[in-house]
Formats: C-alpha cells, sequence, structure tokens
C-alpha cells in the first residue's frame, strides 16, 4: 500500500472516531431550540480537523485547533447550561481534536479509545444507577485499597531476595497480600452478581489459579462472618484444589513431559476426588436456602487477613531457609516438602527443572513433587482452621486430606505409560 492510501486510510479512521461519538450524541441532542449544541456533523469535523492539524502543523497547531474547540465548547455549555447543567458533551467535543491525532500515528489506540469513549457515554444512567444504587461506600473504598496495594504499593517493592539466608522476597510476600484482597474482592462480586449458592463456587475455582491457599483463607474468612452460607463457601474452597492439580500439570509439562507421564495418574486421582468433593458441596449449596443478600452489606474483603496470611507466608520462608541451612543438601525430596510449606508450585517447579537436565529419573521426581504437594495440603488445613474455625475446617479439611491420599494412592497404580 502506498503512503498516500495509507494516510487516507488513517483519515478515515479519525472521521471514523468522531461519527462514532458524534451519533451517540446526536441521539440525544433533541430538537428545537432547546437542543444540544453539538451532534455527528460537529463531532466528525473536530476528530478530522484534529488529524489534518496534526498533519500539517505536529503539535503546535493541534494545540491552537484543541484551545479553539474549547472555546467554542465553552461559549456553548454557557448558553445551554440552564437547560442542562451537565458538562459531558462539552468534555467529550473537546477530546476529539486529540483523539483524531491519535488516529494517524496509532489508529488501533484511538479506535479502542473512542469505543469506550462512546460506552461510556450511552450507558449514562446504567452507570448513574450502578454508582448511586448498587455500589456501597464500603465497596468503593475496598476498590480503592486494592487499587492502591496492586497499582502504587507493589510496583515500590524491591524484587529481589532480602534478610536472613535471603529468604525473603518483599514483592513476592505483598504479591500474596493483593492476591488474597482480590479473591475476597471476587467473591464478593460473584456473590453480588450470582448470589451466594452459584457465585462463591464460581470464585472459589477461579481464585485457585492464582492460589489455593489464599482462595482458602478468603473462604474461610467469609465462613466465619457469614455461616449461612456455609456450603457454597466449602465448595469454593474446595473447587480451589481442583485449579492447583490442574497447575502443578501445567507447570511439570512446561518442564519435563516425561516426569509429566509419570505424575499422569496420581494427579488424575487427585483431580477427580477434588472435583467430586467440591461438586458435591456445590450440588449441597444449590438445594440449599442461603439468603440471596448474603454479603451484600459486608466488606468485599478485610486486608488484616491479607497482611497476616503475607506474615505466616514470611515465616515459613524464614524457617524453610533456616532448614536448608542447617540441613544443607539432605535430599531432594526434603528440599521440595520445605519449599511446598509456602507454594506447591515453587517446589514443583525446582524439581521439575532438575529432571529436565537429568540429575533425578522422573519417578523420583515424582515422588518429590508430591512431598511438596502434601505439605502444600498440610498449610492448607491449618489456614482453614485458622481463618474459619472448627466448622468450615471440618468440611474443608477431610477434602484436602482425600485429594492428597488420592494423589499418593496413585503412585502405587501400576499403568503402562511410559
Amino acid at each position: 500500500m502506498n503512503e498516500f492510501a495509507d494516510l487516507m486510510l488513517r483519515f478515515a479512521g479519525a472521521l471514523a472516531i468522531g461519527l462514532l461519538v458524534g451519533a451517540e450524541r446526536e441521539r440525544r441532542k433533541g430538537d428545537g431550540e432547546d437542543r444540544a449544541p453539538a451532534g455527528v456533523r460537529t463531532f466528525a469535523v473536530a476528530s478530522l480537523g484534529g488529524a489534518i492539524a496534526f498533519q500539517i502543523g505536529d503539535a503546535p497547531l493541534l494545540i491552537a485547533i484543541s484551545v479553539a474547540i474549547f472555546g467554542l465548547a465553552a461559549v456553548a455549555y454557557v448558553r445551554s447550561s440552564r437547560e442542562d447543567p451537565g458538562l459531558t458533551t462539552e468534555v467529550a467535543l473537546i477530546t476529539m481534536a486529540p483523539l483524531g491525532a491519535l488516529a494517524l500515528r496509532e489508529p488501533a489506540a484511538a479506535g479502542a479509545i473512542a469505543v469506550v469513549m462512546t460506552l461510556l457515554l450511552a450507558f449514562r444512567g446504567d452507570i448513574h444507577h450502578f454508582v448511586r444504587s448498587v455500589l456501597t461506600a464500603e465497596e468503593l473504598r475496598d476498590g480503592l485499597v486494592l487499587g492502591a496495594a496492586a497499582l502504587v504499593i507493589l510496583p515500590l517493592m524491591p524484587d529481589r531476595p532480602m534478610g536472613p539466608w535471603e529468604a525473603i522476597n518483599p514483592r513476592t510476600i505483598w504479591l500474596i497480600v493483593v492476591v488474597v484482597m482480590a479473591i475476597g474482592a471476587l467473591g464478593h462480586i460473584a456473590v453480588r452478581a450470582a448470589g451466594p449458592r452459584f457465585g462463591l463456587p464460581i470464585a472459589g475455582f477461579a481464585g485457585g489459579f492464582v492460589s489455593s491457599t489464599a482462595t482458602i483463607a478468603a473462604m474461610g474468612e467469609r465462613a466465619a462472618k457469614e455461616p449461612d452460607s456455609l456450603r457454597p463457601i466449602v465448595a469454593g474452597a474446595v473447587l480451589s484444589t481442583v485449579a492447583t492439580v490442574v497447575q502443578l500439570a501445567a507447570i511439570v509439562a512446561a518442564f519435563h513431559r516425561p516426569t509429566l507421564v509419570a505424575l499422569a495418574v496420581p494427579l488424575a486421582f487427585a483431580g477427580v476426588i477434588a472435583v467430586g468433593y467440591g461438586l458435591f458441596f456445590a450440588w449441597r449449596a444449590a438445594r440449599s436456602d442461603a439468603p440471596r443478600d448474603a454479603g451484600a452489606k459486608e466488606r468485599a474483603f478485610n486486608p488484616l487477613t491479607a497482611l497476616l496470611l503475607a506474615v505466616i507466608v514470611g515465616g515459613v520462608l524464614l524457617a524453610s531457609a533456616a532448614l536448608k541451612q542447617w540441613l544443607g543438601d539432605a535430599g531432594l525430596l526434603i528440599a521440595a516438602a520445605v519449599a511446598g510449606l509456602a507454594d506447591a508450585h515453587a517446589g514443583v517447579a525446582s524439581v521439575a527443572s532438575i529432571a529436565a537436565v537429568g540429575d533425578v529419573s522422573p519417578r523420583d521426581a515424582s515422588w518429590s513433587i508430591l512431598a511438596a504437594f502434601t505439605t502444600n495440603a498440610v498449610v492448607k488445613c491449618v489456614i482453614a482452621v485458622a481463618y474459619g474455625g472448627a466448622t468450615f475446617a471440618s468440611r474443608v479439611v477431610p477434602g484436602v486430606i482425600l485429594v492428597s491420599v488420592a494423589a499418593w494412592a496413585g503412585m502405587f497404580v501400576d499403568l503402562p505409560l511410559d
């Protein structure tokens, strides 16, 4: 495609952006003398004018055009403010010139921004209703806390081992805080959207792909506050272990497929038990009479819960490093089991990587991987008791134990998979 044709396509993109946003404003413009001052033609010309200005005079002329549009929008607002004090149309019009200019340089980004802007304009009533009538003040504050933790504090955390034996990575520890709060928020959204009977099992399964341990902690905290929703909460906690099994299989496959073959039966046994146990409680939850609005007035998460779990994981990491320092290379099995206390994925990845270079056979690597899986299950049981209490733990812990037992039983089933 020659340069002229490419330039014309980009100008057409700028024009399309103005037509898209302007079409939405035209529908709300009204008729007669009281109609709004800007419609589809005004928006299209403003966007195209911004593109032309940027092409001819680069930034200075674009700024001049933008200032002129700003002045016209201000005059239009003064004339119409008595009937409609809103500024939405005028502000949208001001953005057209820069957006048209962006279409020349980054047409895909400009188009995406225009679509999002049009959606915001088109769903004005729904957005207002959601913010004023659906979203609570507590949910808004929790969203801000989660955003600050993930977008402000997390990037500032050092991403390197520190402390005694260089066992603590501050960014990893803070990431646990963010994950726990995010899982709590996910569960809260699921409950608000689908009710506790269906929302919590879905949220638990999805949260397990981030961290099954953190999911069990979040579900345990919810169980302590909402005993009437115990069945769906338990279903969500147990279904998170299904995600753990899937992740372990993916990690092993990424490093060393022969080890995955050796683990195929244990992981299959564990997965079947986890799915069956979780679906049993999900089925009971679907038949229960858990209140539809359970948790609707609660906070999405408790930051102290997330901080406490991060402290626990940090302590486990320190203990693991100390054991390694004192025992030395006492064997891959002990090292994997110790690593599993903090994170099963880290232990599994390290063992699979060792198997990939041929330092250990797939069969021996499988024993070490199951050791990490089992010690991580022990941590989950402790978390279930600490966060959810006896009633919650009496239902979750048997499921976690059954999954681990099934995995070990699979190691003794001799099937021709090699």
